[in-house]
């Protein structure tokens, strides 16, 4: 008897454990957003260091690598340099798969690459050339929330109906590369992606304002799904119905894959050198992930999510 309740014990203490952890989060955005990392633009070897490190926590996980080189997928990027010439850099995404052995496959993406020093994409500051920018809310916040979901899923002791892919990618600052070049090129067959989940700049939640939820309109099952869902356990959201927008969830809702894009709006310091993680709100940031989790649990009974574009909205 004294065994059998030290067993229940246990497996309580386990499903307990398995929640959003808020200082995980905050872990990693204070990496990914450290000075040492100088806003991992992209092609430098910080960039590089964030995807080492995103894929050294894919692998702590036990995840499958997916790219064309164990976790990462090759490709090359163009960046628009403001002193000197334009240059083709080296870049990549990094992929991770959890198998349930389903037939339909949930992709849950954020880019992980910044504007470096102001010498590449749009940085806002003037003067702004030589300057860091850590890009804590865009978007270690995001990558933030995607290593948390990929914790959460594949060590849960669960086995969802559907697999999960998922990507931090890269040259997002550039004009979406990454996300472009992977459904372009994909390592997953599009036809098995049932949906695509997208985390840019998830870290500043402005109670006024609410976290945004675009691409509602993209599949006739999520106004379903939002209306099951207890939304007094959350912040304050609003739903978009477009499935376009400044984000990699665009690459997948032009494939005709229904997309979901959370998003927490603009503020001073986007696209600045004071974009830092001291000041991102990793006790929304957790409440954000568990509404993308009901979206995501709600999504395992229906099989077939229809496509449903939304360019007239």
């Amino acid at each position: 008897m004294k065994y059998i309740l030290a067993f229940f014990l246990l497996a309580s203490i386990q499903v307990f454990s398995q929640e959003i952890d808020e200082n995980l989060l905050k872990k990693h955005v204070y990496h990914l957003a450290d000075d040492n990392m100088k806003g991992r633009g992209t092609g430098s070897k910080q960039n590089i260091k964030a995807a080492k490190y995103i894929a050294k926590e894919f692998k702590k996980l036990n995840l499958k690598p997916l790219g064309n080189n164990g976790f990462y997928q090759h490709f090359t990027a163009k960046v628009k340099k403001v002193v000197v010439k334009d240059s083709l850099r080296d870049a990549k995404n990094v992929i991770a798969f959890l198998d349930n052995h389903a037939d339909k496959t949930i992709v849950i993406g954020a880019h992980y690459d910044h504007l470096g020093e102001g010498k590449q994409g749009s940085s806002l500051a003037e003067n702004s050339v030589g300057i860091i920018h850590n890009g804590a809310d865009d978007n270690a916040s995001g990558v933030a929330g995607l290593l948390e979901l990929a914790r959460f899923y594949s060590q849960n002791n669960v086995t969802e109906p559907v697999n999960f892919l998922f990507i931090a990618f890269g040259a997002e600052e550039l004009g979406l590369v990454g996300s472009r070049y992977f459904v372009a090129n994909p390592t997953l067959d599009l036809k098995n992606i049932q949906w695509m989940l997208n985390m840019d700049m998830i870290g500043r939640f402005n109670p006024e304002n609410g976290v945004s939820i675009i691409g509602y309109g993209t599949s006739t099952a999520f106004e379903t799904i939002y209306q099951a869902i207890d939304l007094t356990k959350y912040i304050k959201n609003y739903t978009g119905y477009e499935g376009r927008g400044g984000s990699d969830q665009t690459s997948f809702y032009e494939k005709n894959i229904p997309v979901l894009f959370f998003h927490t709006g603009g503020h001073p310091d986007y696209h600045r050198p004071t974009d830092d993680a001291d000041k991102v709100d990793y006790t929304s940031l957790k409440i954000i992930l568990e509404l993308e989790m009901a979206f995501i649990d709600g999504s395992f009974t229906h099989t077939d999510m229809l496509f449903r574009s939304t360019d007239k909205k």
